[in-house]
């Protein structure tokens, strides 16, 4: 542990989805309202921290490898680091429980997924009682937005409207793990998306296991297109998406309310799994290829541009070659953007673990193939239409591998296409020292052509590939131009330290407008 007079640092290595990511979030707040801070980016990548969360993910078949892999390499830098402590919390911390410990004893802490809430108390209790501590509640203890919270992003924000879910696909365990869907009240929701704002944030995602069944709990079924429209009243939010549906319960009126509410994007992630209807039938996904190509058609004609993408799960048991030759003609008829593609792993716990008639690996992988070649062409077809177009981007921390090289920076369509773009010659000078202490982004008043992220670039589109567009106009003096936000003054504001909680990360808030008493760490 950190001597008592410097303050004891944590990281959070987050495994898994989205949902993971937001409630990564609320484990960094909790933390730092206990009196951690981030360890910088140099300790982070090498685990070199007080404290070491692994956050994990259950879904896949590889999901307990890449654990005990991440865990056997903490094993050697705790052994270094006298007082140092490694949480492991999670789908996988609340599925296998007390082995985690078993099996790597040097495990401080586990902790599920009901109770996040519990992480910084356990972790003094492990100090104290110089023993692992393991506490999995079978229940929604605290709902995960009233925790304190550590943005990833000021200009970006996360926020759930829903844990868990009601469905029983025969594949999935994420209902065992994250329990029966629980709603947020739309008040809640909303004072959330607007308290993201006040903080700089211009673009929101709603995050549940099922959005568009959302409201079901508090008796309003339309309750998720009320939602849509509501945050299209919320000044200064530019930009909202939401992630993911379900084909089942996808109804017109959210359509309706995406096509008509100006700033919710023309993107959706809506999970095929599979295009065969026999398969769709044991995997207990309530709803057939048809009807899945119908809700696309009538997305499509509300939303001419929409950029639609989509998972699929390639060898579930039984599925013959017939099956997968309607799989590749709905995604051939679907032209997604691009697709979240997985072979089948049978997952303990669920009931097509049991089910004969499991594919041969061999026959899997070659199938995959044949898929994966099906969406790279579609995805290379679909962004192809995109050159010569104007396209609006939000520009992101994360920058392209070749970015450097070429002067580019990178960020998100309305459509969320991933856009690498040219700036003029005049920010080249300014480009050099991007990323340093003397970064010209972070000053008060940056260059004219240097956008940082969280400022709004608008350029045309000049060259494509499957899974990125090329906007290189403003290098002979084409469209280019640069918009200020409030979140690019939120990110340079960040960069200078000047919010409470500075640093790479975001600021530490509590969302719901609940404060929860957090144990905090003694000193001295």
């Amino acid at each position: 542990m950190s001597t008592s007079t410097s303050t004891p640092t944590y990281v959070v290595k987050t495994l898994g989805c989205q949902m993971n990511v937001h409630d990564s979030e609320h484990m960094a707040g909790m933390l730092e309202a206990a009196g951690y801070r981030e360890a910088d980016a140099a300790d982070a990548a090498a685990h070199r921290a007080d404290v070491v969360v692994v956050n994990t993910c259950a879904v896949r078949e590889n999901a307990a490898n890449k654990l005990y892999g991440n865990l056997g390499q903490l094993a050697s830098v705790k052994a270094e680091r006298p007082g140092m402590q490694i949480a492991v919390g999670g789908c996988l911390a609340q599925k296998d429980r007390g082995t985690i410990v078993e099996r790597a004893p040097w495990v401080d802490v586990v902790f599920g997924t009901h109770n996040l809430d519990a992480l910084p108390v356990l972790l003094a209790r492990a100090r104290h009682n110089e023993a692992a501590q393991v506490e999995i509640a079978e229940s929604l203890q605290v709902f995960p937005s009233t925790l304190p919270t550590r943005r990833e992003s000021v200009y970006a924000g996360w926020v759930s409207i829903s844990v868990g879910c009601n469905n029983t696909c025969t594949f999935c365990i994420v209902p065992s793990l994250r329990g029966k869907e629980r709603d947020r009240r739309p008040g809640e929701v909303l004072a959330e998306v607007e308290a993201l704002v006040a903080q700089g944030a211009i673009e929101v995602t709603l995050l549940g296991q099922n959005v568009n069944s959302y409201g079901v709990e508090f008796g309003d079924r339309g309750a998720f297109a009320k939602l849509l429209r509501a945050c299209g009243r919320v000044e200064g939010l530019e930009r909202v998406r939401f992630t993911s549906p379900h084909p089942a319960s996808f109804t017109d009126d959210v359509i309706e309310a995406m096509a008509q509410t100006a700033n919710v994007m023309p993107q959706l992630h809506m999970p095929l799994q599979s295009g065969s209807d026999r398969v769709l039938r044991a995997m207990r996904r309530s709803y057939r290829s048809e009807k899945f190509l119908g809700i696309l058609d009538r997305v499509r004609a509300a939303m001419p541009d929409a950029a639609i993408t989509t998972d699929l799960i390639v060898g579930f048991p039984g599925e013959t070659e017939e099956d997968f030759a309607e799989t590749l003609r709905v995604v051939e008829a679907s032209r997604f953007t691009s697709a979240f593609t997985f072979q089948y792993s049978p997952r303990p716990g669920t009931p097509a673990a049991d089910l004969e008639d499991q594919v041969p690996k061999e026959v899997v992988q070659e199938r995959f193939e044949r898929l994966l070649a099906l969406q790279d062409r579609m995805s290379a077809q679909e962004s192809a239409k995109q050159v010569g177009r104007t396209v609006e981007v939000l520009v992101t921390e994360g920058a392209g591998r070749k970015d450097g090289a070429s002067h580019r920076v990178s960020g998100r369509a309305r459509d969320n296409r991933l856009v690498h773009l040219a700036l003029p010659a005049s920010a080249t000078d300014s480009l050099q020292h991007v990323g340093t202490p003397t970064d010209p982004r972070s000053a008060a008043v940056p260059p004219a052509d240097v956008p940082r992220p969280g400022d709004i670039v608008t350029v045309r589109v000049t060259d494509s590939a499957p899974y990125h567009l090329i906007a290189d106009s403003a290098l002979d003096g084409g469209e280019f131009s640069c918009r200020r936000t409030s979140a690019g003054d939120a990110w340079a504001a960040r960069e200078r330290g000047e919010h409470s909680h500075g640093g790479h990360g975001g600021t530490a808030t509590t969302a719901g407008g609940v404060a929860l008493g957090m144990p905090t760490l003694r000193r001295g």
